[in-house]
């Protein structure tokens, strides 16, 4: 159980911050960045929720529980494996929770009218906001793979895959709330030439 008593430690004045592991990193770190970019995407999906919640149950039970995986996700790359025995299990993202969000984009994307073009951001006001969370968790899949590519960095496999199926995920659901496809905006090549 994770317990905050006071919000403000000062600890971080030095433009450092604690990994789960006790290491101190900048907060400049591509392994901050990277669960930082988790914790964004997490907060654009709950600003998505805002549009889905009452009208798309369905899908806002499937954005739910992926926020909750998000922190799943940021605290495996808070907590590096480093091979040192902590006092603890860290928490890692597993084959299962990637499979549960291929089992979801499966479902979502089951009804929806077959691609003809590119889709353009926007549509309904809940589809922009899916856009935006799902242009948000590509990046932070880009700073995982970034840091996947140092030697000295392990990054959990399963936890790359799964913020990728989330973006998978995002886009399908944006086109489900756009009509099941039929009112997405679709990208004409040239048209303004």
């Amino acid at each position: 159980m994770v317990r905050l008593n006071k919000i403000y430690t000062r600890t971080g004045d030095d433009g450092t911050t604690g990994l789960g592991s006790g290491e101190r990193r900048l907060k400049s770190d591509l392994r901050v960045e990277a669960y930082g970019t988790v914790d964004e995407a997490n907060a654009c999906i709950g600003m998505a929720r805002v549009h889905t919640g009452t009208a798309y149950p369905e899908l806002d039970a499937i954005l739910s529980r992926i926020q909750n995986d998000l922190f799943d996700l940021g605290a495996d790359l808070a907590t590096p494996d480093t091979g040192k025995k902590l006092d603890y299990e860290p928490l890692r993202i597993i084959a299962s929770q990637v499979e549960r969000l291929e089992a979801d984009i499966d479902l979502l994307n089951k009804n929806l009218q077959p691609l003809r073009s590119f889709v353009l951001n926007g549509g309904s006001p809940a589809a922009a906001a899916l856009h935006l969370a799902r242009t948000v968790a590509r990046r932070a899949e880009r700073a995982m793979v970034a840091l996947a590519q140092d030697p000295d960095e392990h990054v959990n496999r399963d936890g790359i895959k799964y913020i990728n199926r989330v973006s998978d995920l995002l886009f399908v659901a944006a086109r489900c709330v756009n009509d099941n496809g039929n009112a997405d905006v679709l990208w004409v090549p040239g048209k303004n030439r």
